[in-house]
């Protein structure tokens, strides 16, 4: 049973268990809330429990089972040993971004000719390019390109590559089309029979796995950790699940990027202010990656690139220096972006089951920020575009009753290109097909959401109260970590907490600082975005919460996020 409250600051569906019974999970003697915990992601069997809280797999997969590897490897060993021209063609997020350092560092470390490509956003958009192609046969002698984190839908742009004599081998993890390009080798952990045990890698991962095999083909030896830090920024900044292959990836990357001996990534470290400090997946999420991302969203992503494969420190710390320069202007335009889109919002439909809408003065880079800013806040799929007198270029961001990438396919008669996948995706149309896109968009969405209630909502798993909580259940929710898409925090609601302290901070007081006290227990909190919420010293609240570390210091103090609060409803509630 679950009980739903509607009342909060932030006018979000809280969705509460009632306290019942515990059901242990056989051959255990965890405590109970953690069982519960453990259920409630799918784990049954003690073997389950144990490799999730404590273990690391004993054995790597074999990059040999991921569909395509085989041929994808041979083709790569054929043209080092050949001397042809290889292109690594990336994407400009830090996924793509990363993932093509990876492919680059291996083939050059095996002495293959290698050209890096990653396309300019405002120039050409997303994805795989005819004319790229051309220019990098023409201008490079490339014979071979390596498309990672793209190419699964560029069935035409492949068509003519193989046509002037060129090879393609796409890496990617973007949802498959219904149809595929006719490439020398696709890897993609999704295609086959199942042959790998793990679907979800983002496209660093599969070049981490990828990139040693490579290496073990001409019989050279590589740490087991070598590019790992790469591979664990790409799972967590493209928000791919924190679910088995991948939480072991970042479970041991933290530590990796911590203690990383790669030039650039330590310069952006420092300049993130995280030069000294253990990491956690906020850390990368909120300082690492929108710093990295900067590059592609305002001038050109080999920013980026250029900065994680350089050697240098100096040089670094200008490249990391200036990258820190292109977020802060990021911020600021994301701030302008949101309020332009919001003044746009007010003469849109309020209860639309998709949220539509764009023009000329929301910026390319800027648009999937806002769009995953509005459906968080509106709990509805959103598209987000730039108009230009041509084209449009939009960004998609949806909910998890959703399938963006799904709906995307459905309108391919109206797009120039597109791709992503359930949960994130973008597209080019020309700018005189709006009026029926977003009118097919909408109806898709009114007919897949018809039984979803649009209300942003939060699904809490338990009820504590903050006078019970001690330092060896915060050690046992610590075993759950590292959280993120598919593993999120435990979230938890205590009741009739009284606020000892409640300040706006942040800019323009966006953020709401609190001090909590529930009997003797005093907490420190932090609610993001929840400025605007009606909060005085001395009022009584209930509040959703989950644990995080202090700031983005990644030490050991440990504060309350606070997701939403509410006036006090009933006296504090018993431990779920």
């Amino acid at each position: 049973m679950v009980r739903i409250r509607t009342d909060s600051a932030r006018g979000r569906r809280w969705i509460i268990p009632e306290p019942h019974e515990h059901c242990p999970i056989p051959n255990t003697a965890y405590p109970d809330f953690v069982t519960t915990l453990l259920r409630r992601r799918g784990i049954e069997s003690a073997d389950e429990a144990a490799q999730f809280l404590f273990d690391t797999p004993a054995a790597r997969p074999d990059p040999l089972l991921l569909p395509g590897a085989p041929a994808a490897l041979d083709r790569i060993e054929r043209a080092i040993v050949g001397n042809e021209g290889i292109a690594v063609y990336g994407d400009f997020d830090v996924d793509g971004v990363t993932s093509s350092v990876i492919l680059t560092e291996a083939i050059r470390a095996l002495g293959g000719r290698v050209t890096p490509y990653i396309p300019d956003r405002f120039t050409e958009g997303y994805g795989v390019h005819r004319d790229a192609l051309t220019r990098l046969r023409r201008d490079h002698g490339i014979s071979l390109v390596i498309t990672v984190d793209c190419g699964l839908s560029s069935w035409a742009e492949v068509d003519d590559a193989n046509a002037q004599g060129q090879d393609v081998i796409v890496v990617d993890h973007h949802t498959i089309p219904d149809r595929l390009p006719a490439a020398h080798a696709i890897v993609h952990p999704g295609l086959g029979e199942g042959t790998y045990p793990y679907r979800e890698l983002s496209a660093g991962g599969l070049a981490y796995r990828l990139a040693p095999a490579m290496m073990e083909r001409f019989g050279r030896a590589v740490e087991p950790d070598r590019w790992l830090d790469l591979a664990t920024l790409s799972t967590v900044a493209d928000v791919v699940p924190l679910t088995g292959e991948n939480r072991w990836i970042v479970r041991d990357g933290l530590n990796a990027i911590r203690h990383t001996s790669r030039a650039g990534l330590r310069a952006l470290l420092d300049v993130a202010a995280l030069g000294s400090k253990a990491l956690d997946v906020e850390a990368i999420a909120f300082a690492l990656a929108p710093r990295l991302n900067a590059a592609g969203r305002l001038e050109h992503a080999m920013r980026a690139f250029d900065l994680l494969i350089e050697t240098d420190p100096d040089r670094a710390a200008d490249q990391a220096a200036a990258l820190d320069r292109l977020n802060l202007r990021r911020r600021q335009m994301t701030l302008d972006a949101m309020e332009r889109a919001n003044a746009l919002l007010a003469n849109e439909e309020p209860d639309a089951p998709l949220t539509f809408l764009g023009d000329a003065a929301i910026p390319q880079g800027i648009t999937g920020l806002v769009a995953g800013r509005m459906a968080e806040e509106r709990y509805r799929p959103a598209v987000i575009y730039e108009e230009g007198p041509e084209f449009i270029r939009a960004s998609c961001r949806s909910i998890p009753e959703f399938d963006v990438a799904e709906a995307l396919r459905d309108c391919a008669d109206l797009l120039e290109r597109y791709g992503g996948h359930r949960a994130a995706a973008g597209f080019t149309a020309r700018t005189s097909v709006i009026p029926e896109l977003k009118e097919r968009l909408a109806a898709i969405a009114g007919e897949r959401l018809s039984q979803v209630p649009l209300q942003p909502q939060i699904v809490v798993d338990g009820q504590v109260p903050l006078a019970s909580l001690q330092g060896t259940q915060v050690a046992w929710l610590a075993r759950l970590a590292p959280f993120g898409a598919g593993n999120p925090a435990p979230t938890f609601v205590s009741a009739n907490v009284g606020l000892a302290d409640a300040r706006r901070v942040g800019n323009g007081g966006e953020h709401l600082r609190l001090t909590l006290r529930d009997g003797d227990a005093i907490w420190p909190g932090i609610g993001f975005r929840l400025g605007k919420c009606p909060a005085a010293v001395g009022d009584r609240v209930d509040v959703v919460w989950s644990l995080r570390h202090a700031g983005l210091s990644g030490g050991n103090e440990m504060e309350l996020e606070i997701q939403d609060l509410a006036p006090a409803s009933a006296p504090s509630l018993p431990p779920t």
